[in-house]
């Protein structure tokens, strides 16, 4: 009897890692940005996300809630985070239009004022998988992602200042940063 119940558990075990591989390697799952969720992918990918980040120190900023901080704040965030993340008072760009999950656009809505702003630190820290939300941890300092966080946070309570820096000089657009090499001349 036991040895029946343990070969019955093997055997599901086998067929459903078989089917989850055959569905992979088949080409089935969906791999390009227009393609459909997997079944119970974005609960999977929340939960897997809020538990990690419930394990994390939840430490209070180190900088203040204040313009100063704010304007800082606005210059990292127009050099790193704009291109994906928008503007106040702009429209989705083409980047962000083509990513998937689509990246949150942090001036309109709720955004992330909801969240406490260690998460949005620890978020900016190390990145998300999968997501095409990079980490900072290793461009940014500590100071910079503190001062994003802290922004983020208060962004529905804004100066127009603030609003003002963040909009002088649209975001970077991709490809704004690099340079072109022109191919070596052919040697033949």
């Amino acid at each position: 009897m036991l040895k029946g119940l343990v070969v019955g558990i093997l055997l599901t075990l086998v067929v459903i890692f078989g089917g989850i591989y055959l569905y992979f390697s088949g080409g089935h799952a969906p791999v390009t940005t227009k393609s459909p969720e997997m079944p119970f992918e974005h609960e999977l990918a929340h939960m897997a996300l809020n538990a990690h980040l419930a394990k994390l120190p939840h430490p209070n900023p180190p900088v203040p809630e204040s313009e100063e901080s704010y304007l800082e704040g606005a210059k990292v965030y127009k050099e790193h985070c704009a291109v994906c993340h928008g503007l106040p008072g702009e429209n989705k760009n083409a980047i962000a239009a083509g990513m998937f999950p689509p990246p949150p656009q942090l001036f309109k809505g709720v955004g992330v004022t909801d969240d406490e702003a260690w998460k949005t630190y620890w978020t900016v820290y190390g990145g998300v998988r999968m997501t095409g939300m990079p980490g900072f941890s290793d461009h940014l300092s500590e100071n910079q992602m503190w001062q994003v966080s802290v922004l983020l946070k208060n962004a529905d309570k804004i100066s127009p200042a603030v609003k003002a820096a963040l909009a002088a000089s649209s975001a970077p657009t991709a490809g704004a940063n690099a340079t072109t090499n022109p191919a070596p001349a052919s040697t033949r």
